[in-house]
Parts: C-alpha cells; sequence; structure tokens
C-alpha cells in the first residue's frame, strides 16, 4: 500500500527560482562550527520548516500499522525496521535547508492512518519534539530531535541526536532507535551529493529482539552508495535474519540460513564485496585536510545555491581539475542483489513529476503546505504553515521571504529580551520534559492537550 497522499497537490505554486550566490562568503567563518547558529541567507532555504520535515517520517506510516497486524514479534521488528529506513528516502537530493523553527512553533498534520503534532521546544538548543498516533489508537511514535551541523570545508554533517520510540499498545511493545548521519559533499566544488551513514539499532524493549543496521558510506569507486546491511538478532544476539537494501529504494529480508548458503554459493562475489575496495576517507575529514590552493581560490567561486553544480566556465577559471570534488557517484546496480527467497518491506514511491523544479520534493512533502477548506478556523496560529517567510518563499518572492525571515528573527530575540527583564521562563505548550518510561531516559513528550484546541490570544510568533 502507497502513502496516503490522494487529493493533494503535486507541485508547489511556482517553481523554485535558482540563483548564484558566494557560498563561500556565508561559509568561510563557519569551518568547524554549528551551522544552527549562523544566520544563512534565504536563497538555501527550501519552503518548509524542520519541523514539516520532521513530519516526513510519516509518508510510510502504513508499515506501523501493518506491524500492529502481525501476531509474530519478529515479523513486527522486520516492518518497525522497514519505517525506520523509509523515513530517511525523502532526504535523497534535498538540498535545500529547511528554515530553522520559531520557539513556540508547531506543525499539524491529520491523515487517514494518523495525525501527528510538533513544537518547537527549545531555541538553545534547538529542539523539535513530535507525537504521532494511529487513529485507532493502536500505535504511537514520538521523539525529539536536536540536529547539530557542522561545516568541514568540503562537506556539511548533520547529526540528527535523539531517540524515537514506536509503542504498539495492543502488544504492550516499545521500540526505539536513533537516525543515523548525513552528509552534503562538494559544498564549494564540484556537483553537490548527500548520503547516509552510520549504525542504527531498533531494540524491542519488550522481547530484546533488535535490529542491527549498517548505512554504508559510498566508498572510492561508489559500490555501496545508499546501500544498507545488518541483521535482526533475538535477545541472546543470535541472527535470524539478514536484512539488506538502499535507503534510497527499498529494504528486504531474508532468513539468516538462506543468506549464508548464497554467500556459499557466490563466496567470489561476496568477497568482493567485502574486500574489493579501499574505503574512502570520513567525510568528517578536518579542514585541515583542505588542499591551501582550493582555499585561496574559494572567494571567487559562484556556486548555485540549489543547482547541483557551478558552470562549467566557473569551474575551468576558477579551479584545477585536481582540485574539483568530481561528478555524484553513481549506484552500482550490480550490487542490488536479490537473494532467493527474500521478501520486501519497503519500496520507496515514486517522486512527481519535475520534482527537481520543486526542491527535489516527494508527493508527501509538496502537500505540507496546503490549507484546506475548513482548516483556517482550527489551525493553531503557530503552526509552520502560516509562517509569512515560507509561504513567500513557496510563491517565488525572494526578497519578501528574506525579509519576513529577519523580522521573525528579530522578533524571536526582541521576545527572549522581555522574558529576561520579566525574568519569566518560557514553557512549551503542548509539550513536558519528563522520564520516557521505555528507554529511561528524559525526553520531550506530549501532554495530549493539543487536539482540545484549547488555543490563547499570545500564540502570536509572527
Amino acid at each position: 500500500m502507497a502513502s496516503d497522499n490522494s487529493g493533494y497537490r503535486l507541485i508547489l505554486p511556482v517553481p523554485m527560482y535558482h540563483n548564484d550566490f558566494n557560498i563561500w562568503s556565508v561559509l568561510k567563518n563557519c569551518i568547524g562550527k554549528e551551522l544552527s547558529k549562523i544566520t544563512m541567507p534565504v536563497v538555501f532555504n527550501e519552503p518548509l520548516s524542520f519541523l514539516q520535515r520532521m513530519t516526513e517520517y510519516m509518508e510510510y506510516a502504513h508499515l506501523l500499522r501493518i506491524a500492529t497486524e502481525q501476531s509474530d514479534p519478529i515479523t513486527r521488528l522486520q516492518y518497525v525496521t522497514g519505517f525506520a529506513v523509509s523515513a530517511l528516502a525523502s532526504n535523497w537530493e534535498r538540498l535545500g535547508k529547511p528554515f530553522n523553527p520559531l520557539l513556540g512553533e508547531t506543525f499539524e498534520l491529520e491523515r487517514e492512518e494518523f495525525r501527528i503534532i510538533c513544537e518547537q521546544v527549545s531555541h538553545h538548543p534547538p529542539i523539535s519534539a513530535f507525537h504521532a498516533e494511529a487513529r485507532n489508537k493502536e500505535w504511537t511514535f514520538h521523539g525529539s530531535i536536536h540536529p547539530k551541523l557542522k561545516f568541514w570545508g568540503k562537506s556539511v554533517e548533520i547529526q540528527p541526536k535523539g531517540v524515537v520510540t514506536v509503542y504498539f499498545s495492543k502488544w504492550n511493545e516499545a521500540y526505539s532507535w536513533t537516525n543515523v548521519q548525513c552528509c552534503v559533499h562538494n559544498i564549494i566544488a564540484g556537483k553537490l551529493w548527500m548520503e547516509q551513514y552510520g549504525n542504527m539499532e531498533i531494540i524491542n524493549h519488550s522481547t530484546g529482539y533488535r535490529s542491527n543496521l549498517t548505512f554504508k558510506q559510498a566508498g572510492s569507486n561508489s559500490k555501496d552508495l545508499h546501500r544498507i546491511e545488518g541483521y535482526l538478532l533475538d535477545k541472546s544476539k543470535r541472527k535470524l535474519f539478514y536484512l539488506y537494501g538502499k535507503w534510497t529504494e527499498f529494504l528486504k529480508c531474508v532468513a539468516h540460513h538462506t543468506y549464508e548458503e548464497y554467500q556459499k554459493e557466490n563466496s567470489v562475489k561476496c568477497k568482493r564485496d567485502r574486500d574489493g575496495e579501499t574505503r574512502s576517507k570520513s567525510p568528517n575529514d578536518s579542514p585541515s585536510h583542505t588542499p591551501r590552493k582550493v582555499l585561496q581560490k574559494l572567494n571567487s567561486l559562484k556556486v548555485s545555491a540549489f543547482k547541483s553544480s557551478t558552470t562549467q566556465e566557473s569551474m575551468d577559471e576558477s579551479l584545477s581539475p585536481d582540485m574539483c570534488e568530481g561528478d555524484i557517484p553513481k549506484s552500482d546496480s550490480t550490487y542490488s542483489i536479490n537473494i532467493p527467497n527474500s521478501f520486501t518491506i519497503w519500496t520507496v514511491n515514486p517522486r512527481p513529476p519535475n520534482c527537481e523544479d520543486y526542491y527535489q520534493f516527494t508527493s508527501f512533502a509538496m502537500s505540507l503546505n496546503e490549507i484546506n477548506q475548513g482548516m483556517q478556523k482550527t489551525l493553531c496560529p503557530t503552526d509552520s504553515r502560516l509562517r509569512p517567510d515560507i509561504k513567500k518563499l513557496e510563491q517565488g518572492d525572494i526578497d519578501g521571504a528574506a525579509i519576513e525571515k529577519t523580522r521573525l528573527e528579530e522578533k524571536q530575540r526582541d521576545a527572549c529580551k522581555q522574558r529576561k527583564c520579566k525574568k519569566g521562563d518560557w514553557s512549551p505548550r503542548w509539550f513536558k520534559f519528563e522520564m520516557n518510561p521505555y528507554t529511561k531516559q528524559e525526553d520531550w513528550l506530549c501532554n495530549g492537550e493539543y487536539w482540545n484546541r484549547q488555543y490563547i490570544e499570545e500564540d502570536d510568533i509572527f
């Protein structure tokens, strides 16, 4: 079953605006710093708040429904694992930066399968909390994300710190995991591209079963681009199933003994998979590894904020060939193995036509700023759809969006100063900081009051 997005728009009001901008003029003083503390020009943004990007976790919420319908706890874990992987698929080729949420900003979304509420619960550090639930209350999905962005000279690294939790009331089961890191390469020169990498462990706190996944780095010859592999283990850490796929396309599962037989029959190919390349350096390379001759040329280099490459003329004039990062790596289809007796847990939905003209949005993302008939009467006044800077960017008014973005940031700073003068504290309206009963760690948990829609006039942040 595909995601629930029928009846919603498949394009934005106007195509995105392409404009050459001197990226280095903004980033040259940011090497090694956290970018959330840096004011970025609006031309780097996509017309969504980070709260809305977080809501894109829910594009494949039907996987949670399918999981709750399974009587076998192993099968339930398989579908939860598919859901955890699916949450990352919309990131591919999304090179625009979402707007930083304002303190107290919210975003809600109601669909056939679920409803979700998000709130910006902290500004320093920036923390976004969310709570989603099934219409029949058979599952809940909640967590908080504290994204850290750092610029390393040739790449930007995004660390989505925070734990997310799924709970199945029918089975009294809770699962938790943290998302892997993301890296955008070729920030200064060459074609922009991104990858997800790291380890993800999805734990069933009731049974002790878990999925251990490795999101591979592309490597020097790109053979591991997008690849995922790992195992589903029991509480004794015995391997039960082999999991494999690509976070951009699919996730499959096969019994571990079948995978072992496949390995024996294809020992030569499997050995090449394991040993056939020298691993590339980590995208976290220190800026000290950036060649000095590259840095000397960067001030004059113009790079498009959204186009995936610089013009050839700029490259020829500014950088010699050995200084360029190169093209976007291509995934080697020969490594998209299909082991006999595998079954597919998740496959990605196709993106809408001409999505490259609309920030590479998925169909689900295209609909997030829609205000349907009747919604205006019940929508919380702090909802991201009402942000004037996002609305203007979506309409193609770059200058207007920049003006509004500056105004909102200044308004937020003024509100903070007034609270300090009055020695008052700000508290989130819809979340509270308390112990997560499953992870035994403090987290932002929903207080259950949002959908009563008891708003107050003081909710004026725009």
